[in-house]
């Protein structure tokens, strides 16, 4: 596609499905596009603006979805098979590799990481007897999903096609300004971003228009970290902020199904443990402990709060292991209350 332009920065897809690839002959980065538009290249998880080749596919929206996962090369070791998608290959597969995979129905997508996240390989009916195979670098895989399937759960048709056609909006849309009350310089972000330093120098208001955001202190996701849900905050307290400095934030993915997490008074899933599927106002009130030393999220998204009553420092988990409380970025074991994000 090189003598036909330089570079990609936007993209509407009429009809049909299409796989876009970062160079030649189908090699590099993969994206899987669907009917709608993408104003740039953040909205279909671009890396960078290079498009140099492209197939599309085809599918019957009626048809079935078969596929066998393996933990092995040459489809030996523990084998899965899945007829719908999977958000977290960890807590499904029990092992965030898969070494091969048969293809026996429809066609999928795998994704570096949970939920839909990272780097994409498409996968067509047949055998991959190795994760070269789907043009992988690596075996981990985080999840995958079917493609060209019609989706009939929480979001009526209007709502989805909606989505479609406005990728901003079914990933989020937040606003960042340098004065309160929605002055000064701005700049509106619908995507993960590790350093935001570029756009402004100071956020002193926000304005969250959809979807639900964390946004952190300094760069790569580190510091200070605060929940953002749709609305209006004319200056960093309405955040329970401590100061006026955002440089980095994250999306949170639109979640919509059931919500556990396991607590543990010990390291490494050690002590008592309790079970939690809504939110806690005070952890020493039901766990009787005050600390939380390590914990298993297994579905749904959480906030912890360093007080009761959803006060003070927060820190964002979502699916997986924490087999102590450094892994969620906290300085020491404390834990006064957490909740899920239900806020879609």
């Amino acid at each position: 596609m090189h003598p036909h332009f330089s570079r990609c920065n936007s993209i509407r897809v009429e009809s049909g499905c299409w796989v876009l690839y970062e160079r030649p002959n189908y090699a590099g980065y993969q994206y899987v596009l669907t009917r709608g538009e993408y104003p740039e290249y953040q909205h279909w998880m671009g890396y960078n603006d290079s498009i140099c080749s492209c197939r599309t596919f085809s599918y019957a929206s009626g048809g079935s979805y078969r596929m066998s996962i393996y933990d092995r090369p040459d489809f030996q070791g523990h084998p899965m098979e899945f007829t719908d998608d999977c958000e977290s290959v960890q807590e499904s597969f029990r092992n965030r590799h898969i070494f091969s995979c048969n293809v026996l129905e429809g066609y999928w997508t795998m994704y570096e990481h949970a939920n839909f996240r990272g780097r994409q390989y498409f996968l067509k009916p047949g055998e991959y007897r190795k994760f070269n195979d789907w043009g992988a670098a690596c075996a981990n895989s985080g999840s995958f999903r079917r493609q060209g399937y019609v989706y009939k759960h929480n979001l009526s048709l209007t709502t989805l096609q909606s989505h479609m056609h406005h990728p901003s909006r079914a990933m989020g849309k937040i606003t960042f300004y340098e004065d309160r009350n929605f002055q000064g310089r701005s700049y509106e972000c619908s995507n993960d971003c590790t350093d935001l330093h570029s756009y402004f120098s100071r956020c002193n208001s926000i304005r969250v228009e959809s979807g639900c955001f964390m946004i952190y202190e300094r760069p790569n996701y580190m510091g200070h970290q605060y929940y953002m849900r749709k609305g209006e905050y004319p200056d960093y307290q309405r955040w329970m902020g401590f100061s006026s400095c955002i440089r980095s934030c994250r999306v949170i993915p639109m979640y919509r199904g059931s919500y556990r997490m396991r607590i543990y008074e010990k390291a490494d899933f050690g002590g008592h443990m309790m079970e939690f599927m809504d939110d806690c106002p005070c952890v020493s009130d039901r766990f009787h402990h005050r600390h939380v030393y390590s914990c298993n999220v297994m579905n749904g998204y959480w906030i912890f709060y360093e007080y009761p009553n959803f006060r003070g420092r927060q820190y964002f988990v979502k699916p997986g292991e924490y087999r102590r409380y450094r892994d969620w970025c906290a300085t020491s074991a404390i834990i006064g209350s957490f909740r899920r994000v239900t806020d879609f």
